[in-house]
């Protein structure tokens, strides 16, 4: 019974109705989450009273104050994703092609692994080029770029390309950045300029929609790169809390990524690495050859570099299919690596000061956790002396980072497969990963800071069912 009313319920809500609900529900998250921590009070409250530096002292006083401020880092990614996921439908209808496939320009779709995984791969490619046959797509190839010979089976769309074990690049970039140079050498490439390029992960699937957005984005041909959204909890789900914890990317990617891309067309924020669609010649001006600060985290060096280089982006339609971390350590190594390429770009004088502010601003917000996430026991045990204003837009950060996991659940998990008192717990469960994932965060970001950089951990993106009798 539970089971039909979850379908029937999902049946009678169209998309903009979808859209006017989670807006509503967000604007409950914040007020609820502003009187409950007192960002709106309607009186004054004892704690106006106490004089901070008489009670705490100078140096005490002067440090709840700087921990405080920290809390304002992350301000302009929140307000990115709460403007990106109000004002544009964050739960849109299927994709319309815009332009027949036949009129569509060649798309490569490269995938590039280190080759550790090869059923993996295999398996992937086979799902990907059905999909893609059965989307209609006709003027298509899938490249796979790998360090180790994977053995493919022949096919006319299948293309299996070996990096050479002695192949340096001129700057001396590594690990994926020299995978992806190493396709744009003379020798290797087979692509014309005006010719596309899909970027993936092994482990990413294609899904129709997605296909469909990315044939309406090259027949577009406005813009040199795009991205689209990418979810975490689809088929066999390994790890829920990852799964779960990661609801809150799928979150970033309609709110902050959507926003910058459609509003602004430029990488604020960078982007990441798979469901990236580029223009080869484009793709090739930019190039992967820089060197090892761009190698660790090569999708946000090459996208401020094409940002300063003039190039422009766009949001892509459809969603895209990818696995969390199969275990904790894995996904502590992976943000970890995240934060090292990162502030190695932020760092890194190849890149305009002005292009990377924002960026900046961002890494920081995230290398100061650890302090700012103090401010969650120090508010409590030591309450200072704020202006209104200050306070509301502390809760404000707050409720938003809050529900963007609750979020990341409702556009993740179907209603129609789990039910709507799963879908509840679910949600509940996401909310409780939010302790879980402020440690992960924190111990990343501290291994992050003091541990040895230049590192590319691969985490396993392998997983085999087990085998029943």
């Amino acid at each position: 019974m539970m089971k039909i009313n979850s379908i029937f319920i999902g049946r009678m809500l169209n998309s903009a109705t979808k859209h006017v609900l989670h807006c509503c529900l967000l604007l409950i998250v914040i007020i609820v989450f502003e009187l409950v921590s007192g960002g709106i009070r309607w009186n004054s409250d004892k704690k106006e009273q106490l004089d901070p530096w008489v009670q705490y002292g100078v140096v005490g006083t002067i440090t709840l104050y700087l921990l405080r401020t920290l809390t304002f880092l992350s301000f302009p990614q929140v307000l990115f994703n709460f403007i990106g996921l109000t004002i544009y439908n964050a739960f849109p209808d299927k994709v319309v092609l815009k332009g027949s496939p036949l009129l569509a320009p060649f798309i490569c779709i490269r995938i590039v692994t280190r080759g550790d995984y090869p059923q993996l791969v295999k398996a992937n490619v086979n799902r990907n080029l059905n999909k893609c046959i059965e989307t209609g797509l006709e003027n298509f190839q899938i490249e796979v770029v790998s360090d180790k010979p994977i053995g493919l089976s022949p096919h006319r769309r299948v293309r299996e390309v070996v990096v050479p074990p002695n192949y340096r690049t001129s700057s001396g970039a590594m690990f994926k950045a020299r995978a992806l140079q190493y396709c744009l050498e003379n020798s290797v490439n087979e692509l014309a300029d005006h010719d596309w390029i899909v970027h993936l992960d092994e482990e990413t699937l294609l899904t129709e929609n997605s296909i469909r957005g990315i044939l309406n984005f090259v027949l577009d041909g406005k813009h040199e790169f795009g991205q689209g959204l990418i979810t975490y909890a689809n088929e066999d789900v390994v790890n829920w809390i990852t799964t779960l914890a990661d609801s809150f990317r799928v979150a970033d990617d309609m709110g902050k990524l959507r926003l910058q891309f459609t509003m602004f067309h430029k990488p604020f924020f960078s982007m990441k690495g798979s469901y990236v669609v580029t223009q080869m010649g484009a793709e090739k001006q930019v190039s992967f050859n820089n060197g090892l600060d761009g190698s660790v985290a090569e999708d946000c060096f090459f996208a401020m570099k094409a940002f300063a280089q003039g190039y422009s982006f766009n949001f892509v339609d459809g969603e895209m299919w990818e696995k969390s971390p199969f275990t904790l350590w894995d996904f502590i190594q992976q943000r970890k690596r995240w934060l090292q390429g990162i502030l190695l770009v932020v760092h890194s004088k190849a890149i305009p000061l002005n292009k990377k502010i924002l960026l900046g601003i961002s890494c920081y917000s995230w290398v100061t956790m650890p302090l700012s996430t103090s401010n969650v026991v120090l508010a409590g045990l030591y309450p200072i002396i704020c202006p209104p204003f200050i306070d509301f837009l502390c809760a404000f950060i707050g409720a938003v980072n809050i529900y963007m996991y609750v979020f990341g659940v409702v556009k993740s998990f179907s209603l129609y497969r789990f039910g709507i008192a799963r879908f509840i717990l679910f949600i509940c469960g996401a909310l409780s990963t939010i302790p879980f994932n402020l440690f992960i965060e924190n111990v990343a970001v501290i291994w992050g800071v003091f541990g040895k950089k230049h590192k590319f951990y691969v985490v396993n993106k392998e997983y085999k069912l087990p085998v029943t009798a």
